[in-house]
């Protein structure tokens, strides 16, 4: 049995705003499964309790951000109390105590009228525009805009300051936000975030709204709303108002809305527009007026009912105006991230058969909402952790709450219970099985329960015995980074099986000198669709240059597929590595690696992302695309 040497190298540590590859099989047991099993027959479940009165708020805070401490500020002698200027020669104007002065009020509004006044309504009163205005040494600028520096795990600041802006465009508006890759994922969100200036003919705020727009479709709502608030409200067009309407409705955050409602009311005139100004005006103490206006608008009709009446529930979470709305979801045959955004906003779920028809994008939006039940959350992780949305600590943290509450019952109940079997059985063989009771689900899933019990398979020792699963096993610690975990594995597994391919890509460094045979044998036990897995294996050799170009296109003809040749996307591509750009070389990747599967990627492409990645100091990320691919095919 022909064996290959992988010289060891550094762990992975890749590093982004939510995923983060992990360090040592020290630390990989949960804390909660260190504990007993609650006991869930000891009482009768309680009372439900009523849903909160007031949406739950939802932090845009972020560990990258938090990191960042604010600076301190040396005191100061300056007065508290400005001092009382002094008397002048100059006499006093006199004031005409029949007539009021021009601009002065010509009466002054009761309190009543004044909590009934709208923005607008109170400009009109003193016959001008009310303007906020923030000191410059506060102002942030559109061109710096983002959420994590080179510092913090994200990209260098300048390195789009001379691209084409044309081509970042492209790159962003032509990206559909689905990606065959769950690490392409990661590392397109992370360079999304990073604080970037915009490239050579775009602006600040474009540049924003680009990027914001990209991490929307991508699903990433929570990133979306923290670059988006990076981005002063004064700079806001009307394009980035509407932008900013679809983030905070997607985060079922419309209070969040109401800042900019308050300086952009004005820009847009549509029926889920001004709705949202009304449920603002409620929260700013205006409940009564806002909700009769609101039930005005139902009974003309201006929007669906099931709209309204939504929105009247989530306004009536402010003020005293209170009153009882009933929804009724029989009626309703479509979803939309407003309407999905008012109802788990208000501590509602729509009916499940509906969310079912409403696709995948909503997983994404349930998986990141706190408000959701655990079980929803649940059945909604598995797509987002494939994907990318979600890591290995957000998918355990989940099931280990499921597991401490004593009143989920059924199957969440039993893939807890799994979950936990996974990290604190004995037994290797025995943790073996509870993560393979995960792991048997077909479709997307499957990798997101990969992804899941990625720390717990970290943790089992190499083991001849365990080689036929040994497969499984790597995928799963490689779906979250665990590499230095897997590679333990390269003593046991054959040269040239499925595992062996996982390894020789994901191993860091220098690797010894490949054996022929083993490629060989790889490509001759190769099950999968026209060879595509022994394709994908020498165009990520290739690209990662351990694996001669012209031996890895000649396993790519032989099964009918070309890796060479040249499209403007290849040249761009390769430009920008040879320019050492690794903002454009990720954009670009990104571009390339959109599908719905694995199935949608051809060697061409892989092995110029993988090239071009690892020459710009991108290896660790090119190395786990890498290997997806061949755990994944």
């Amino acid at each position: 049995m022909r064996r290959i040497v992988l010289l060891a190298g550094a762990s992975l540590a890749l590093t982004s705003v939510w995923a983060v590859a992990q360090d040592s099989p020290e630390s990989l047991l949960p804390k909660m499964f260190d504990e007993p099993a609650p006991s869930r027959s000891a009482s009768p479940r309680p009372t439900p309790r009523p849903a909160p009165s007031r949406p739950a708020p939802r932090s845009a805070a972020t560990p990258a951000a938090a990191a960042s401490a604010a600076p301190r500020v040396a005191a100061t002698s300056t007065p508290v109390v400005q001092p009382i200027p002094a008397a002048t020669s100059a006499p006093a104007a006199v004031v005409s105590a029949s007539k009021p002065p021009e601009g002065a009020l010509q009466r002054i509004p009761s309190l009543e009228e004044l909590e009934r006044m709208s923005p607008e309504d109170f400009e009109a009163l003193l016959g001008t525009k009310v303007l906020i205005d923030m000191p410059p040494g506060v102002r942030r600028t559109p061109d710096e805009a983002g959420l994590i520096d080179a510092q913090e795990g994200g990209l260098p600041m300048d390195s789009l300051r001379g691209q084409n802006g044309a081509l970042i465009r492209v790159a962003l508006l032509g990206n559909r936000g689905q990606l065959v890759s769950r690490w392409g994922h990661i590392l397109l969100r992370r360079a999304l975030a990073s604080r970037l200036n915009p490239p050579s003919g775009m602006s600040g705020a474009d540049f924003v709204a680009l990027r914001v727009g990209l991490l929307l479709r991508m699903g990433e709502t929570d990133a979306a709303r923290a670059v988006l608030q990076d981005l002063d409200i004064a700079d806001y067009s009307p394009a980035f108002s509407t932008l900013a309407f679809d983030v905070y409705a997607r985060t079922a955050d419309f209070t969040g809305l109401c800042p900019v409602m308050a300086s952009h009311g004005s820009m847009r005139d549509d029926a889920a527009w001004n709705t949202s100004r009304t449920i603002c005006e409620a929260f700013r103490g205006n409940s009564t007026a806002a909700i009769a206006r609101l039930e005005r608008d139902r009974i003309r009709g201006k929007m669906d009912q099931i709209d309204l009446l939504l929105a009247q529930k989530y306004a009536g979470a402010a003020g005293k105006a209170r009153r009882a709305v009933t929804i009724e979801w029989d009626k309703v045959t479509t979803m939309t991230p407003w309407r999905y955004g008012l109802a788990i906003g208000t501590g509602l779920e729509p009916p499940a058969a509906l969310m079912a028809q409403a696709g995948p994008s909503y997983d994404f939006a349930t998986a990141l909402a706190p408000m959701v039940s655990l079980t929803r959350r649940a059945a909604a992780a598995d797509r987002a952790a494939a994907e990318g949305v979600l890591s290995n600590a957000a998918m355990v943290d989940l099931y280990s709450q499921i597991y401490a509450d004593p009143y989920v019952t059924g199957e969440w109940q039993e893939r807890a219970e799994a979950l936990r079997d996974a990290y604190v059985q004995q037994d290797a063989a025995a943790r073996l099985t509870a993560m393979k009771s995960l792991w048997n689900v077909k479709g997307p899933s499957q990798y997101g329960r990969q992804v899941l019990t990625a720390a717990a398979a970290a943790r089992v020792a190499p083991s001849a015995e365990l080689t036929d699963s040994a497969p499984l096993l790597i995928a799963s610690m490689l779906a979250a980074g665990y590499d230095a975990n897997a590679l333990r594995w390269s003593r046991v597994v054959e040269a040239g099986s499925r595992a062996w391919g996982m390894l020789v890509l994901a191993a860091p460094g220098r690797v010894a000198a490949l054996d022929g045979g083993a490629i060989d044998t790889f490509v001759k036990e190769d099950d999968s669709a026209d060879s595509r897995r022994s394709t994908l294996l020498a165009a990520g050799l290739a690209g990662l240059d351990r694996l001669d170009r012209d031996t890895a296109e000649r396993i790519a003809r032989d099964a009918g597929m070309n890796m060479g040749g040249s499209t403007r996307w290849t040249e761009a591509i390769e430009s920008a590595a040879g320019r050492g750009d690794e903002a454009t070389v990720v954009l670009l990747a990104a571009f390339g690696m959109q599908g719905e599967s694995w199935q949608r990627m051809t060697p061409r492409y892989l092995y110029h992302i993988v090239s071009a990645l690892r020459s710009v100091g991108l290896e660790a990320e090119a190395r786990m695309i890498a290997a997806e691919a061949v755990a994944r095919v």
